[in-house]
């Protein structure tokens, strides 16, 4: 038991202090991140081509276009835009690397991040009449409740003078 312990303790160590190694060492792969975007927002490319990620290499999709990664602390990385005039999909992320090596992946486009009209979110207060509740229904609760509470409090003062008086 101690044992076990004490490697557990030992590897937890060993993986702060050296670094985790990423789960995709070694091999060949392209990522976009994140995997979904909204046209005309920003995606973050890592990619790896094996053993040897010191050349930069090449990675295109119908989503973005064409873009270079570079070295980056032993990984690929580049960032490109989506126009917001891209049409939602899903695209292929295609990695053609200088040793010959390829990847690729998936990148998903949805609509553009700013809708032409609000959300439908419900009947608020300043909803349109004949939608939602409306605000009628709050305004005569609210004002029969500070009423209500107005006459509990002039009752407690009637009582207490009286109490005074007698």
């Amino acid at each position: 038991m101690l044992a076990s312990l004490a490697a557990a303790v030992l590897f937890g160590t060993a993986v702060v202090v050296l670094g985790a190694t990423p789960a995709y060492a070694g091999t060949t792969y392209v990522e976009a991140d994140p995997s979904t975007v909204h046209a005309g927002g920003r995606v973050t490319i890592r990619a790896s081509c094996g053993d040897d990620n010191t050349s930069q290499a090449t990675v295109e999709s119908d989503a973005f276009g064409r873009v270079i990664v570079t070295p980056d602390q032993d990984i690929l990385t580049g960032q490109v835009t989506v126009p917001g005039s891209k049409r939602p999909g899903r695209y292929s992320v295609d990695l053609q690397c200088q040793n010959g090596n390829t990847a690729v992946n998936t990148l998903t486009v949805t609509g553009t991040a700013h809708p032409t009209r609000g959300p439908d979110a419900g009947g608020g207060g300043t909803a349109s009449a004949g939608t939602g509740t409306g605000g009628s229904g709050f305004l005569v609760g609210g004002t029969a409740a500070v009423a209500l509470g107005l006459g509990v409090a002039l009752l407690a003062l009637r009582r207490r003078r009286a109490d005074y008086g007698a």
